[in-house]
């Protein structure tokens, strides 16, 4: 371990060097520089082992394992291993950059201005859920997980009147719900990312229905919420001091919408452009517009102050994705090479003649996993192998769907899933008592959403 003494503070180097590599590859498609990288990815993969999680080492160790034992099936060449260790490259590397646009966020303080909004008046404790759900949703589109952590900060500010048990059921289903109803669409979500390039659907074509969908679960959450606090008083904990401007957060609000309406063009016209996958152009976007936007607001000083060592930390603390998505990479790969994969798909085929069963399938799948810790990225990267030849005889913008809607289901009940785990360490309560109380919401997300490609088969 002496030898590994300093790497955890400059992995934000050996990360970003790696996947420099890659991303000039993705234009040069040099078969050298692939084996070059897949060399330098396994040492990489071994030091990222030491400081990974425990449920992450286990997972990583298992697909290794397995893979392993495929590759030595399929009769390949070790140059070959080298390939296969380097086909999700383009995930991490959308990873590494993803934070920049939280930073934007965070420096021209938008993420402060749309807050407030919980902290103004409010009659009853329903009008607070609507409220707080909202904000949340608003700032998640943007900030992703850092967002969890200030609304759960605002909201347990707000409710320090009332009951214990009442403030943690109250926050983890106003946030966690939240969360999963606002990144089903977000291009900054990864699900989404894997999706949109495993399906070979446009996130255009999918972009309406998904928005469709979080729209119908929205709406429906904010009503169910309303009537069932509505009979309940808030009581603020302090006087406000001054009172907040509307007009200023519907504008910071509109200006969000703005800014996300361009950079979403521009994803979508260099991705054309270029004739680059969703995932790589949305990696080569965030960073430039990020600098871009934090100039025209004049916030380029403070762009720069929080952005750098944010993304520093972030970068350093990357090992739980590097391992997984590295050894999924290899077993996937590996899966592909034999015999076994058509094995597995065809129980898939037999019942090709009722989609229903196979889109509910495939929520199921989701939801099980995640009970047992398996990370939805960890299970759609089977899924993707094991359904891909529905895609002639099901519509891929429905199985797409699933693919999405099923992953982001467990965002709120996956009990060691992440945002459980923060809202647990938030709220100081157990993680199965928020996977119970976001069960029936889980159930429910997942069923619209099946509905909903069931109804574009």
């Amino acid at each position: 371990m002496k030898t590994l003494k300093g790497v955890p503070q400059r992995l934000y180097l050996i990360y970003s060097f790696l996947i420099l590599i890659y991303m000039i590859n993705v234009f040069i498609d040099s078969p050298i520089i692939t084996y070059i990288a897949g060399a330098i990815t396994i040492p990489i993969l071994i030091i990222s082992f030491f400081g990974a999680s425990k449920l992450f080492r286990i997972l990583g160790s298992i697909f290794l394992a397995v893979g392993s034992y495929l590759f030595v099936e399929s009769n390949l060449s070790l140059l070959h291993a080298l390939t296969f260790f380097t086909t999700n490259l383009g995930l991490i590397g959308l990873l590494t950059v993803l934070p920049w646009m939280n930073i934007v966020v965070r420096a021209g303080r938008f993420d402060r201005r749309i807050n407030e909004l919980m902290k103004s008046n409010v009659s009853n404790m329903g009008s607070l859920y609507v409220r707080s759900t909202l904000t949340t949703y608003t700032l998640l589109s943007f900030i992703n997980l850092s967002a969890l952590t200030l609304t759960q900060s605002v909201l347990k500010e707000n409710l320090q009147k009332v009951s214990k048990k009442f403030r943690d059921g109250f926050i983890s289903q106003s946030t966690l719900r939240a969360f999963s109803m606002a990144l089903v669409w977000s291009p900054m979500e990864i699900l989404v990312a894997i999706s949109v390039d495993a399906t070979g659907v446009s996130y255009l074509t999918m972009l309406p229905w998904l928005v469709l969908f979080s729209v119908i679960m929205m709406t429906m959450e904010s009503v169910r919420g309303k009537r069932a606090y509505a009979t309940m008083k808030y009581e603020a904990p302090y006087q406000l001091t001054r009172s907040f401007s509307m007009k200023e957060i519907v504008l910071n609000i509109l200006q969000l919408l703005f800014a996300l309406t361009v950079f979403l063009t521009l994803i979508v016209g260099i991705g054309n452009l270029l004739d680059l996958s969703f995932i790589y152009a949305v990696t080569l976007v965030i960073f430039p517009f990020a600098c871009a936007w934090a100039f025209l607001m004049k916030r380029w000083g403070s762009f720069l102050a929080i952005g750098v060592k944010t993304w520093k930390d972030r970068t350093n603390n990357m090992q739980n994705f590097f391992v997984l998505f590295v050894t999924l990479a290899f077993f996937s790969n590996s899966l592909n090479e034999t015999p076994i994969l058509q094995v597995i798909q065809q129980p898939f085929m037999a019942v090709s003649e009722y989609p229903l069963l196979i889109l509910i399938f495939m929520q199921l799948t989701y939801l099980v996993m995640s009970m047992f810790g398996i990370h939805p990225i960890a299970t759609i990267g089977v899924l993707i192998e094991v359904v891909a030849p529905l895609y002639s005889v099901m519509n891929p913008l429905s199985i797409g769907i699933v693919f999405i809607t099923g992953a982001l289901a467990t965002a709120s009940v996956a009990t060691y899933g992440v945002t459980v785990t923060i809202t647990s360490m938030n709220t100081q309560q157990n993680p199965y008592r928020i996977t119970l109380t976001n069960m029936p919401f889980a159930l429910l997300y997942g069923s619209v959403g099946t509905l909903l490609a069931y109804f574009l088969l």
